[in-house]
């Protein structure tokens, strides 16, 4: 028989990131900000995370965030001129963002890695198991990963990763796992991690995406984790003692994840996101899928 454990209301968004990946756009603008067709990407996030149930969210910020916390905020102005206008639709739009979960943010000062940004989350999470969600990873809605993770932890306790099933050659650009599977073809048990492996190295072809539920635990291990690659404190070395010793908070599975995901922390792959989300529009797919045939089209006729 299973054990049934605490049921998780908290989700934790990091996003004290500088975006240099995208200057100079992210110059001024924060990297979440940027639009994935007409909403920022992080919306994604926040609204993932209320599907699944988590309506009370903690975004760890930065220096030059505070458009985050605007675009979750009420924009008194904005609404009384759409209401002026009779603009119902877009009233509605602006006013879903501010209504979507209830919003708390605290400041990374120093920014020191991902390990450091979760432990910032601690005096909020408290000794309840959260969920962490990274900005740069969209899952589509139409393929609930988190809620199966949350399954997963209720079931099982302890951690839980998502994870991918990624080319060899692509493995050194992730965090990796060791596994071993279990009677649930979905779900694996983590024996060990490694962050961003040579591909001869690498113990699986499983790379850790940007989901993650976490047993409480993990933030004593997180103020004892010395830097590490990168000269930053890992998340991956926290959960690697985790998976090694479940004395310290229980065991480390992983959900495989087969369905769409769109990353957004790349500029191709960003580029690919927008293309594919927009083709999947109601309101503008149809026109844009015509557009985009006959514009590949002349491109195969010139090259």
């Amino acid at each position: 028989m299973t054990q049934s454990h605490p049921r998780i209301s908290k989700a934790v968004i990091p996003a004290a990131g500088l975006g240099t990946r995208f200057l100079p756009a992210t110059k001024a603008t924060p990297k979440e900000m940027l639009p994935v067709v007409d909403k920022p990407a992080i919306q994604y996030v926040v609204e993932e995370a209320v599907s699944a149930g988590l309506d009370d969210v903690l975004m760890i910020t930065g220096r030059n965030k505070r458009p985050l916390e605007d675009h979750f905020d009420r924009n008194y102005e904005l609404e009384s001129a759409l209401q002026k206008k009779g603009d119902a639709s877009r009233l509605a739009k602006v006013q879903e963002s501010s209504d979507l979960a209830t919003m708390h943010y605290v400041r990374q000062g120093d920014p020191r890695g991902l390990g450091h940004a979760v432990l910032c989350a601690a005096p909020h999470v408290g000794h309840e198991p959260f969920a962490v969600l990274l900005g740069d990873d969209l899952i589509d809605p139409r393929d609930p990963l988190l809620q199966r993770m949350i399954e997963v932890q209720e079931q099982h306790g302890g951690s839980v990763i998502a994870l991918m099933e990624v080319a060899p050659e692509q493995i050194h650009l992730y965090g990796c796992a060791a596994v071993e599977a279990t009677a649930e073809g979905d779900v694996v048990r983590i024996s060990g991690l490694v962050e961003k492996p040579d591909p001869a190295d690498a113990p699986s072809h499983y790379a850790i995406i940007g989901r993650y539920v976490l047993d409480p635990h993990v933030f004593d291990i997180l103020r004892k984790t010395e830097p590490g690659r990168g000269g930053e404190i890992q998340l991956t070395d926290a959960l690697q003692q985790l998976a090694t010793d479940e004395k310290l908070g229980g065991p480390v599975h992983g959900v495989v994840f087969q369905g769409r995901r769109y990353d957004t922390g790349d500029r191709g792959d960003y580029l690919r996101a927008i293309v594919r989300l927009a083709c999947e529009r109601e309101d503008l797919g149809p026109d844009f899928r015509t557009w985009l045939r006959s514009y590949v089209a002349e491109e195969m006729q010139q090259s």
